[in-house]
C-alpha cells in the first residue's frame, strides 16, 4: 500500500461551539482526534472557534457596508479562501446544528459568488466535511443540512465525510467527560479516522489536477455567451 503525500494540502476547521473561549468545547475535542490525524500525515491544519469572532449575521461579504458595527468575517475569509479543506464542527441543540453554525454557512454563501481563475465559483476544487457531538439525537440530520449547504455552494464531499459521537438520549455526559468513555468508542473512532483520510484523498486528487475542468462550468465563460452543448429541447 502506497502511502500518499498529503503535505501539500492545508485544512481549517472552524468550531461552531456556542462557548466562547477557554471554556470547554466537546466538539473541539472531537475535531482534535481529525486534527491529529491530518498532522501526523504533514497537513497544515488549524482550528478555530467562530464564537471567538465578532461575525455579523448577513448574506453579503463585508456586513458593515449594510450597518454592521463590526464584522469580523473578512479575516476569517483568508483562512477559507487559502484552505484545500474546510470541516465545519458543531453540537447538536434541538436535534439541530447550532446557531453558530447556521451563521457560518450563510457567510460561505456570501462569498459564493466570487470566482477562481478558472472563471468558476471559488469554492470549486475544495473539499467539506463536518464534525458533530452532542448528548441527543441528530448527527445525521446536522450532517445532511451542512454537507448539502457546502456541495451547494461550490465544495466537493468525499465519501462519509462525516463522523460524531452523541451519549444516550437526554442528559448525560458529553464527549470529553470521563464518564461518557467516548473517547474509546470504536465506532466514532472509525468514522472520523475514515472521514478525515477521504477528506485528504479527495482534496489530494483535486489539486493534483487543478481542481476541475472548467468546460461547461464556467461562470465567466457563461456569462460571455458560451453554452457549450447546452440547448433548450423543442417541445412539440
Amino acid at each position: 500500500m502506497n502511502k500518499p503525500d498529503f503535505s501539500n494540502l492545508k485544512a481549517l476547521y472552524i468550531n461552531c461551539t456556542l462557548k466562547k473561549s477557554p471554556r470547554q468545547s466537546h466538539t473541539r475535542g472531537l475535531i482534535d482526534v481529525s486534527m491529529k490525524i491530518m498532522e501526523k500525515e504533514g497537513v497544515e491544519a488549524e482550528c478555530i472557534r467562530f464564537a471567538d469572532y465578532d461575525v455579523a449575521p448577513g448574506v453579503y461579504p463585508d456586513m458593515t457596508e449594510y450597518g454592521a458595527e463590526k464584522d469580523d468575517w473578512p479575516e476569517i475569509w483568508e483562512k477559507v479562501k487559502a484552505a484545500d479543506v474546510l470541516v465545519i464542527g458543531t453540537p447538536i441543540w434541538l436535534g439541530e446544528k447550532s446557531s453558530e453554525a447556521s451563521k457560518l454557512i450563510e457567510r460561505l454563501y456570501s462569498m459564493s459568488g466570487l470566482q477562481n481563475k478558472k472563471g468558476q465559483y471559488i469554492y470549486y476544487g475544495k473539499v467539506g466535511g463536518c464534525v458533530i457531538t452532542g448528548n441527543e439525537d441528530g448527527i445525521k440530520h446536522c450532517a445532511m443540512n451542512m454537507l448539502y449547504s457546502l456541495q451547494h455552494v461550490g465544495y466537493t464531499i468525499p465519501p462519509q465525510a462525516d463522523c460524531g459521537w452523541i451519549g444516550e438520549a437526554g442528559p448525560g455526559p458529553s464527549y470529553l467527560d470521563k464518564e461518557s468513555n467516548a473517547q474509546k468508542n470504536q465506532f466514532t473512532n472509525r468514522n472520523t479516522t475514515f472521514m478525515t483520510y477521504n477528506l485528504l484523498h479527495l482534496a489530494k486528487m483535486l489539486k493534483d489536477q487543478g481542481g476541475y475542468s472548467n468546460y461547461g462550468n464556467s461562470r465567466e465563460a457563461w456569462d460571455d455567451g458560451t453554452r457549450w452543448n447546452f440547448e433548450n429541447p423543442e417541445y412539440r
